[in-house]
């Protein structure tokens, strides 16, 4: 929280100035009361500038008045002009890098909060200009700079001046901070889907890693940054299996980190005093690629159980820390939760946490235009889960209008066309759809699970078109994909509907050899909507082969399915939160009205 008001070396304090160390002393003693005595404290250091103290003095006290006026208080104006002040009386005096850099950090991040943006650039650039011979605050400036383009989305500038860190920190012998700024620039390069930098930069990076000896601590913080990025860049590729043996080393690697002390033992190079992220930061992020991954295998009971470990150890942390990071990784793993309750049949409460995501993106614009589409994707979700057709289209149209990011734009596409599907009468919007992802051609995204999944679309709408050999084409495409990379919902929607067409062919008996693993699947996923379709399927499978007791057995069952999905879409539709489904413009709304009972269709859904 900037320098602490009672550091008085280079002050400028002589033993006649006792008065002034009395003053920092007392000011010190407010500020770390608990909680805080912010307005004693603040009197005690103004009581310093009208005595007409040396500018060393002078230009400290501006700076220890900005810092706690801008960390304590609301107060944003007078803190701009403390910081301001220390920022120029500061650079008319030599070796006083500590005073003069700090000043130009807190005033720019100042800047960026009352959206001055334009005019913390400069000054940003200046104090990285003239902090070439101090190494740490040249590297915390070029970073905070890289940070500021990275909020603006102007990724290229980030990137270059991660690439300039990265080169001055290999020049002072950091071999520790230039993995940090590599890595920071692999992460760039990744949101920007440049994959054939990535890769040379990547393996750059894991060399640096393995051959750097120095703090244990730091050391595996760096193993872990690299492991993440490994682990995202599968996981955006839809490669669920391939993702194993890195996400495994990701685990254990963190493991490894929980069991370290952290030493306070300050390294030698003053390059080197940067570190990623806290430990217990690390440990929420290595729960959330989990889940990511189990999401994406269909493993739903371990996305679950990692879920809610991490959202435990998130409410602990948030009470002692306001790092927006931290809201972030539960915005993200509520959004993948909320898919996961989806396909168990647990639709209220999916709408429920829909809420939560709406309220934790009211408390921040910046996480709310982040999420915007990824929250109208949910609702479109949701909607298609409780037949409400019109509302996910439209909700799906305002996703598509936010977003800018190309496999959520595939994923939103592909789950529009089955809803064009079901509607029946959209075929001039399905046929441009399908068009634009096509899987055979120029698919427009390098995910593997998002390219099997539109061969799946493509099989579902010749199979409504009664077009079957085509329809088994795609689905075998889908299947052979899926397969590969352990993507068990796909295989399982595969297998059911390749089961639905051999049945309607009069095949009962490669129709019950697709039917039945897709039920064992769907069993263990597990897949509500899939397991109410199978058991329908074996049903008649049964009657028509006269296997009584089995059909018996089978109706059983989709009865149970049955009874479970009607309840759950009673349940959501009656909640005051239902009424979200009708939001597609401008900032999630505070309140709900509550509604008298459903209002959609249960036909279609059983």
């Amino acid at each position: 929280a900037g320098p602490a008001p009672g550091s008085a070396s280079g002050g400028g304090a002589a033993a006649g100035e006792s008065w002034y160390l009395a003053l920092l002393g007392l000011a010190e003693h407010f500020r770390t009361s608990s909680p805080p005595k912010v307005r004693l404290c603040v009197h005690c250091l103004q009581a310093v500038l009208p005595r007409k103290p040396p500018p060393r003095m002078e230009a400290r006290t501006h700076l220890q008045l900005g810092s706690v006026l801008y960390h304590h208080t609301r107060n944003g104006d007078q803190a701009r002009g403390h910081l301001e002040k220390a920022w120029l009386i500061s650079q008319q005096i030599p070796q006083f890098e500590d005073v003069k850099f700090e000043a130009a950090s807190l005033l720019s991040e100042l800047y960026c909060q009352e959206n001055s943006v334009d005019t913390a650039k400069p000054l940003l650039r200046k104090a990285i200009q003239i902090s070439q011979q101090t190494p740490y605050w040249h590297c915390r400036l070029l970073f905070q700079l890289a940070q500021l383009h990275t909020l603006e989305k102007d990724l290229v500038s980030a990137c270059d001046l991660l690439g300039v860190g990265a080169e001055y920190a290999r020049v002072v012998g950091s071999e520790y901070t230039r993995a940090l700024f590599l890595l920071s620039k692999g992460m760039l390069l990744l949101m920007e889907r440049k994959l054939q930098e990535v890769h040379p930069l990547l393996t750059l990076c894991g060399q640096i890693v393995e051959n750097w000896q120095g703090n244990p601590i730091q050391k595996e913080s760096l193993r872990v940054f690299f492991l993440v990025l490994q682990v995202t860049h599968y996981l955006d590729a839809g490669q669920g299996k391939s993702v194993k043996p890195c996400l495994k080393q990701l685990q254990q690697c963190i493991q490894t980190i929980s069991t370290l002390h952290d030493d306070e033992i300050l390294p030698s190079n003053p390059a080197d005093l940067f570190h990623w992220l806290p430990k217990e930061h690390m440990c929420v992020l290595v729960y959330l690629v989990t889940v990511m991954h189990s999401m994406q295998a269909g493993y739903l009971e371990k996305a679950q159980k990692y879920t809610d470990k991490a959202l435990m150890q998130l409410e602990k942390l948030k009470m002692l820390d306001c790092s927006p990071i931290l809201s972030s990784f539960q915005v993200i793993l509520l959004e993948h939760i909320i898919m996961c309750r989806l396909v168990t049949g647990h639709k209220a409460t999916a709408l429920q946490e829909i809420s939560q995501v709406c309220q934790l993106c009211q408390q921040s614009p910046r996480l709310f235009s982040n999420h915007a589409a990824q929250l109208h994707t949910l609702l479109g979700l949701y909607c298609i889960s409780v037949n409400c057709m019109d509302n996910a289209e439209a909700q799906f149209t305002t996703a598509l209008r936010l977003t800018t990011h190309q496999e959520l734009w595939a994923f939103i596409v592909t789950n529009l066309a089955s809803v064009y599907i079901r509607e029946g009468n959209r075929h001039q919007e399905l046929y441009s759809l399908l068009e634009r992802i096509n899987p055979d051609h120029n698919f427009p995204v390098s995910s593997h699970c998002l390219r099997a999944a539109a061969f799946y679309i493509r099989g579902l709408f010749s199979f409504f078109q009664g077009r079957y050999n085509e329809a088994k084409r795609f689905l075998r495409e889908t299947l052979k994909m899926s397969n590969a990379e352990d993507l068990n919902r796909l295989t399982a929607c595969s297998l059911v509907l390749l089961g639905h067409i051999f049945y309607v062919l009069g095949n009962h008996r490669e129709s019950n050899n697709m039917v039945v693993p897709a039920m064992q699947l769907a069993s263990k996923i597990p897949d509500m909507s899939v397991q109410l379709w199978s058991s329908a399927l074996l049903r008649d499978l049964n009657k028509a082969c006269g296997n009584a007791m089995d059909a018996h057995e089978a109706a059983q069952m989709h009865q149970n399915f049955s009874q479970q999905l009607l309840q759950d879409h009673i349940e959501a539709c009656s909640l005051p939160e239902h009424n979200l489904i009708t939001w597609t413009d401008g900032p999630p709304p505070v309140q709900f009205q509550a509604q008298n009972g459903p209002t959609t269709s249960l036909a279609s859904l059983l």
